[in-house]
């Protein structure tokens, strides 16, 4: 597991980071787009940081342009568009892959912990959702359709659950 910790990952600003730094947080990571029909659901994963964060949730969102070619947008007009748009202030990083063989390492671990239908590990497309516990284990994956506030719960009870050990 400590290695999943130590991946490389490079936010819309240009800055580098690990997972390590939200390690102990409940994590709640998605593939975004900025011309998709789930698009909107930017607010919703911004109430969620907006509730949540400064009790441990860490919301980290990975721009794709896989899926449509709904992700045209390079790092300095993505982040323009997510904080005019719809007030995001929790992190996006750069652009990745999902899928494939240049397929993110972030995105290999989650899909190999949770995933999707009869055992499919590919992302079938943007807002594909998963919630990671404190210690780092994948508990959910989340359509694309779920919006992020029927997660409102399950985030609540991980937040609650593993206050104690936090």
């Amino acid at each position: 597991m400590d290695s999943v910790w130590k991946i490389p990952l490079t936010d819309l600003k240009g800055q580098i980071w690990s997972l390590g730094e939200h390690q102990g947080d409940v994590l709640l990571i998605c593939n975004t787009a900025s011309e998709c029909g789930f698009t909107k659901q930017y607010s919703s994963l911004q109430s969620l940081h907006d509730r949540y964060s400064d009790k441990g949730l860490t919301v980290i969102a990975f721009p794709c342009n896989q899926f449509g070619a709904q992700e045209p947008l390079e790092s300095r007009e993505n982040l323009v568009f997510c904080e005019q748009n719809f007030g995001v202030t929790f992190r996006i990083n750069q652009k990745i892959e999902v899928n494939g063989k240049d397929s993110h390492q972030i995105f290999e671990w989650l899909k190999s912990e949770a995933p999707g239908i009869l055992g499919n590990q590919s992302i079938k497309w943007n807002f594909t959702k998963f919630l990671v516990d404190r210690q780092g284990q994948v508990i959910d994956r989340y359509a694309p359709l779920t919006d992020p506030l029927k997660m409102e719960e399950k985030i609540k009870a991980l937040l609650t659950n593993n206050d104690a050990s936090s």
